[in-house]
């Protein structure tokens, strides 16, 4: 059970990011659009199924490893996870980075599963 404060965390996040549905994804995946999408789940995680054209960087090193998908702060992201926190997280980080255009998948791998 995460602790009160990761919760806290995570909804003052969300409150300062973007985020899109399963559906919004599947739509631009559908349409051909143009941006990154970026799995920040653990690789034992990443090992069990992963959304087709996504590139793995976990959360502990996406601050540091952003430069090697993009370093166009304007590049369209979207970052998912397990569930959608710390994606929510990651998307909070890199705003504070400079990244203009980026997006956390509600509910994550799980929500992509039930779909």
């Amino acid at each position: 059970m995460p602790l009160p404060e990761f919760n806290q965390l995570c909804n003052e996040a969300k409150r300062e990011i973007q985020e899109i549905d399963v559906n919004a994804l599947k739509t631009m995946q559908q349409r051909g659009d143009d941006f990154e999408l970026i799995d920040v789940r653990e690789v034992d995680e990443v090992q069990r199924g992963t959304i087709p054209g996504a590139k793995h960087v976990t959360r502990g090193v996406l601050e540091r490893d952003i430069d090697r998908v993009t370093m166009d702060k304007n590049r369209k992201i979207v970052l998912y996870c397990g569930g959608g926190n710390r994606s929510a997280l990651s998307a909070w980080m890199l705003k504070k980075m400079g990244y203009n255009n980026v997006y956390s998948l509600i509910g994550g791998w799980s929500a992509w599963k039930a779909q």
